[in-house]
């Protein structure tokens, strides 16, 4: 018969007693995984979101200066490019103030009080997204001309 000392003894535990640690840990460590992997991919389309938008008003600014005034086809391609924005959102103002076709020298499309709602609603609020805009100088295209416009 061979005798262990008392201090190796107590520390070989039998097997039956690690039963289901690996269950535990792995329980706990897929938590973090996936939290930590929604959390990136939320970022990531938080950023497509705000890229998007910003390409919508250099988009709609590019169309505000070689279209028509008020055009109804620079707010239709906006909401291509950005799919939740609303008619409301997009601001779209020539300067000087009261100016036609013929006289305006600048434009400026902004993007105002659009949200972001995650896939995985955080106490179920919209993220708010900063305002965008975008200015030009005007130039005298019409619309009927130019295939953009259409």
């Amino acid at each position: 018969m061979h005798r262990y000392p008392i201090s190796t003894v107590c520390t070989l535990a039998p097997k039956r007693r690690q039963r289901g640690m690996a269950i535990v840990e792995f329980a706990i460590v897929a938590l973090l995984f996936f939290t930590l992997l929604l959390g990136v991919m939320e970022f990531g389309r938080w950023m497509f979101t705000l890229n998007a938008a910003n390409e919508a008003t250099r988009w709609g600014a590019r169309l505000a200066a070689v279209c028509d005034k008020d055009d109804i086809h620079i707010r239709q391609k906006m909401r291509v490019i950005l799919g939740d924005v609303v008619d409301a959102q997009i601001s779209i103002q020539y300067e000087p103030a009261g100016c036609d076709d013929t006289n305006c020298r600048t434009v400026e499309v902004s993007l105002i009080n659009a949200t972001f709602t995650p896939l995985i609603p955080f106490m179920g609020v919209a993220v708010p997204l900063p305002a965008f805009t975008t200015s030009l100088p005007r130039e005298s295209m019409k619309s009927a001309q130019n295939p953009v416009c259409s």
